[in-house]
């Protein structure tokens, strides 16, 4: 059973699975921070010095009585409060995570079109009597001049 249980755990799709997942943690602990650390203190500087993390508002007083300064004092004293500020940090660092992620994606996309676009087909072919590179559909080498079997690629002279 542990012999199974290795061969799982260490096929390729199992192992990128697992970095793509603490990847994807240490990226949302970046987003964390760049929402409510860089982004959300202009923000609120400019729309007369709100912070959002203590954006609240109470259905219940606590032990004691408010008004409270901040989210952490009204959590402290007990009271039942709603914390719409904090879910607009959210909101906010989910709508940076899925652009994050469609600019992933799209990058990828393009790149699997362009892996699945058929290489051309070639605009010119070698004359058989000379070397000299000359049209693919080109009847008569136009460099000596000899008579070619047909337009086709690489067909052998009469």
């Amino acid at each position: 059973m542990f012999k199974e249980f290795k061969e799982f755990a260490m096929r390729g799709s199992v192992v990128d699975m697992a970095v793509g997942i603490i990847i994807g943690a240490a990226f949302g602990a970046i987003i964390n921070s760049l929402v409510s650390d860089i982004l959300m203190p202009p923000i609120g500087l400019i729309l007369g010095k709100v912070d959002f993390n203590n954006l609240f508002l109470i259905f219940r007083e606590g032990t004691t009585a408010g008004p409270y300064a901040s989210l952490a004092d009204a959590q402290k004293a007990g009271a039942v409060t709603w914390n719409y500020g904090l879910f607009v940090n959210k909101i906010i660092t989910f709508i940076i995570v899925a652009f994050a992620l469609f600019v992933l994606i799209r990058g990828i996309n393009r790149l699997k079109r362009k892996a699945e676009t058929p290489p051309l087909e070639p605009a010119t072919k070698n004359c058989p009597y000379c070397l000299s590179s000359i049209a693919v559909n080109a009847t008569r080498c136009a460099f000596c001049t000899s008579e070619l079997n047909t337009p086709e690629y690489g067909d052998s002279p009469r």
